[in-house]
């Protein structure tokens, strides 16, 4: 999969397309991810007493569901730094004395 979690991602596809957020989860097994604010659904959950001191939990919440990977493009992120990579490249060249 191209994108893990925290990747910053743009929808390219469907009902939410052009939208921006981070990943949340990956399912690589589904080829699947959810992103935060995108795909919204209402979840229906069933009302039970099994809460501390029997508090009672239910109602209709509303959650991401997952959408497939191949709908989210990954953008650059301005937060994250530089690949070490890129940084020894510059060092080796400090190191020989070429000019750039």
């Amino acid at each position: 999969m191209h994108v893990k979690k925290g990747d910053l991602v743009q929808v390219i596809a469907g009902k939410d397309k052009g939208a921006k957020g981070h990943v949340i989860a990956t399912l690589p097994r589904e080829d699947r991810v959810v992103v935060e604010g995108i795909n919204m659904i209402k979840k229906h959950t069933k009302e039970t007493h099994q809460g501390p001191r029997g508090a009672k939990t239910g109602g209709v919440q509303t959650m991401e569901a997952p959408i497939h990977v191949s709908n989210v493009k990954k953008l650059k992120d301005e937060k994250r730094d530089d690949k070490p990579a890129d940084k020894k490249a510059e060092d080796k060249a400090d190191e020989t004395g070429e000019d750039s």
